[in-house]
């Protein structure tokens, strides 16, 4: 299929598919979306941590997760965002649990206690990269399908899991829609609001900004954790439990090879130039879907989600629930009762 148009105003190829299916999930939720509160992340005191955290080889990596939940449940697959870790779904995994889902929350790359097992490997974080660690994570842990969760890079990477490997994909919530890097279009100017939320993707780029992220990875993240999900107020032990994961050897090669690829500002490496040909082309997604928007999101504004229905063949609703970027974090009962629909409707 031929490229579509090459920039939107997100920096995010959302494309899209079919109008909604899923007619059930979509009357299920319209109530709790419109109802739900966001509410501070944390209680008073020390806030609960996913542990203990497992390690298993799985490609190139020795990959740190929490795992909950009966070894034969649904496996669900819980993929994080940047500059978040696991314990955006501190709450959303427990609730997962105790519905019988098998649930599997990883530090991605450069993340946590995830770790390369070969020093001499480059530190990609390209998107066909990220996207190829969990499907050896699957294999690794001796899973053939799961349903794919995510936001932020997570919701990317669970995106390019439902559309190149359906067959490992029982089903798709994808906070944002359909996301995949567009980098031609990222070479184009946005409105200048919007430029404004990149800020610090044009810092990454620059030596200073590499420098500045080693120094400073923790104020970053917590003026990114603000300006993310504005009506959401986080304690500062909530944000410690997240930014202990940011301690990473490998953190700031990752994150300033994630934002300068994607931009243009470097380059990819070879294992995974067929598949990045492949996500050019915007493959369709045919498994079951829910897309999501949080309604005050700092990154990407809230849409109806018809921008990008046409990259969806297959049964899709989309709902808009209370809540900024961190949307399992922020409203972890809804999103959890949004998976629940996925996997039980599967399962």
């Amino acid at each position: 299929m031929s490229a579509p148009p090459p920039v939107n105003r997100q920096r995010r190829f959302l494309l899209g598919g079919a109008a909604a299916s899923l007619a059930a999930i979509e009357l299920a939720f319209m109530g709790a979306a419109q109802a739900a509160e966001t509410r501070p992340a944390g209680s008073p005191g020390k806030p609960p941590k996913l542990e203990p955290i497992r390690q298993v080889k799985a490609g190139e990596l020795d990959v740190g997760y929490y795992e909950a939940g009966p070894i034969d449940g649904i496996p669900v697959l819980l993929m994080h965002g940047y500059p978040y870790d696991i314990h955006s779904y501190a709450e959303v995994a427990p609730l997962l649990a105790a519905k019988g889902c098998r649930v599997i929350v990883p530090h991605l790359r450069g993340h946590g206690s995830t770790r390369f097992l070969d020093s001499a490997n480059p530190r990609s974080a390209q998107q066909a990269a990220v996207a190829l660690d969990q499907i050896a994570l699957l294999d690794a842990l001796g899973i053939d399908r799961a349903v794919m969760v995510g936001y932020d890079w997570g919701a990317r990477t669970a995106c390019i899991v439902a559309a190149l490997w359906p067959q490992r994909c029982l089903g798709l919530l994808s906070v944002n829609g359909y996301i995949m890097t567009n980098r031609p279009g990222n070479k184009l100017p946005l409105p200048a609001k919007v430029e404004l939320g990149w800020w610090y993707q044009y810092y990454f780029a620059t030596e200073r900004g590499r420098l500045g992220l080693e120094a400073n990875r923790r104020d970053i993240a917590r003026i990114l954790w603000a300006t993310n999900s504005p009506k959401w107020h986080c304690d500062d032990a909530t944000f410690e439990r997240s930014a202990a994961s940011f301690d990473n050897p490998d953190y700031v090669n990752i994150v300033i090879h994630n934002y300068r690829w994607r931009l243009g500002l470097a380059e990819g490496f070879a294992p995974y130039e067929e598949l990045e040909k492949r996500l050019a082309t915007f493959p369709t997604i045919g498994v079951p879907t829910i897309t999501m928007d949080g309604d005050s999101d700092g990154v990407v504004p809230a849409t109806d989600g018809k921008a990008y229905a046409a990259k969806f063949i297959g049964p899709r609703t989309h709902i808009v629930v209370n809540a900024g970027h961190n949307v399992p974090q922020e409203t972890p009962q809804v999103f959890a009762d949004a998976v629940w629909k996925l996997a039980s409707a599967r399962g």
